[in-house]
């Protein structure tokens, strides 16, 4: 790569353009920029920054700028909590802002959210100068728009990814850090999501658009839709289930009305093999979030099905997926995004997949949400909600014929006590 010497500084001097007070974005989930944040702790080990604060998707690896050691000069807030952050978040340490995806860039560019600085990772330029996001477009164009300050680490292991590239010439300063990504491997479906992914799939017809996630059971749908024919992909992010059903041409995209014959995503989290398959694949799109997870964007194709998991489901259709009672577990992430694109989407299908039961034995299909619990996917938006024991469409229902079809879907040893919650609750005509 050819150097610039003008605009190439090590980490530490690419730090000094921070200023105490500053809101800083950082690119996220696979390629969170850690040379700068580490230079960053230097400076706070140092005293020379206080009160800076932190905004992102999910992140993997260390995430100092979310702990209590440094209190004083960093606060962490999140547009999603992951594992890495959600001890200090429980604890007070660090926070969250509650956002579906799609509005997070919003929140840049309108200055609702401020954003001085611009921290992200990109790849090697092209022959006209322009570098990719690779693997985290996310919000980060939105940021690098607004910020007062940009830094970008330039990093020959981010894949070149076409979509939404940027010229070398948007950032004040590069600096050069070779660190491999993060990666995930494959994670293999249980025999519960097999099954779930199997009621999914009935559920998918040839010619779909798909939305899903990461995880053994977005893994367990893939795996369950290698004998579909023309599928297509519009979503916030995939991994590595995808590629096998590309491998089978099960995905070619043939059927979408925008963007046809390619796949579309904003972020990614996978193995080595996913890297290596965005990387200058004229066949992938990495676009702004704001793009990717707008509703009328996505209802533009048709036959779109998104599959999204919960944490739990009362019986009135409520779809918790960020939190576990008052303990913020995850995020709103684009869930309702992809809902209500799907509901639009000519032909279009929202599922909530979750198994029965949680691995202690806990029903999932609840009376109530547990108290303090965060409503992800309001009533009136539910669609579709699909467990191992079935398939069952809300829209439409009312609260009583909801809890029924509810119940039916719910672990066997959980109907009774439900049957009872439900006559406590509606009375009158329930049997």
């Amino acid at each position: 790569m050819q150097r610039q010497s003008l605009k190439f500084v090590s980490a530490d001097e690419a730090v000094q353009g921070v200023r105490s007070g500053d809101h800083i974005h950082l690119s996220s989930v696979a390629s969170v920029p850690h040379v700068l944040i580490e230079a960053l702790c230097r400076r706070a080990d140092a005293g020379e920054v206080k009160d800076l604060h932190f905004h992102h998707f999910h992140t993997e690896g260390l995430a100092p700028y979310s702990s209590q050691e440094y209190e004083e000069a960093f606060f962490d807030q999140g547009f999603f909590v992951g594992p890495n952050v959600r001890a200090n978040v429980n604890a007070g340490w660090a926070d969250y802002i509650p956002a579906h995806l799609s509005e997070s860039q919003a929140m840049y560019r309108s200055g609702v959210l401020p954003c001085q600085v611009a921290f992200v990772q990109v790849s090697l330029p092209d022959e006209q100068g322009r570098v990719s996001l690779g693997t985290s477009v996310d919000c980060s164009v939105a940021a690098i728009e607004v910020a007062r300050y940009k830094v970008a680490v330039v990093n020959r292991h981010v894949p070149f990814a076409y979509g939404d590239l940027l010229p070398l010439e948007a950032f004040d300063c590069l600096v050069e850090d070779h660190t491999p990504l993060i990666s995930k491997e494959y994670v293999k479906p249980s025999p519960i999501d097999e099954q779930i992914g199997l009621q999914c799939a009935q559920l998918v017809p040839d010619g779909a658009c798909i939305q899903m996630g990461i995880g053994s059971l977005p893994n367990a749908v893939a795996a369950q839709l290698c004998h579909h024919k023309n599928l297509g992909i519009h979503t916030e992010m995939f991994a590595d289930g995808v590629l096998e059903l590309v491998d089978k041409g099960v995905i070619n995209g043939a059927c979408k009305k925008i963007d046809r014959g390619l796949i579309v995503a904003s972020f990614l989290l996978g193995s080595q093999s996913v890297y290596d398959f965005i990387d200058h694949n004229p066949q992938v799109l990495m676009r702004d979030i704001k793009y990717t997870n707008d509703p009328w964007v996505i209802a533009q194709n048709p036959n779109v099905v998104s599959i999204n998991s919960a944490i739990e489901v009362d019986l009135t259709g409520q779809v918790c997926a960020d939190s576990i009672g008052t303990r913020q577990y995850s995020g709103t992430g684009g869930q309702v995004d992809f809902v209500r694109g799907a509901k639009m989407s000519p032909g279009g299908k929202a599922i909530i997949a979750l198994a029965s039961r949680t691995a202690k034995g806990k029903g999932k299909v609840v009376p109530t949400l547990k108290e303090g619990a965060g409503v992800v996917t309001p009533r009136a938006d539910v669609q579709w909600v699909v467990t191992e024991y079935g398939a069952v469409n809300l829209y439409g229902k009312s609260l009583q014929e909801r809890a029924r079809l509810l119940i039916g879907i719910a672990h066997p040893d959980d109907r009774e006590s439900l049957m009872r919650s439900a006559h406590e609750r509606f009375g009158g005509r329930w049997r």
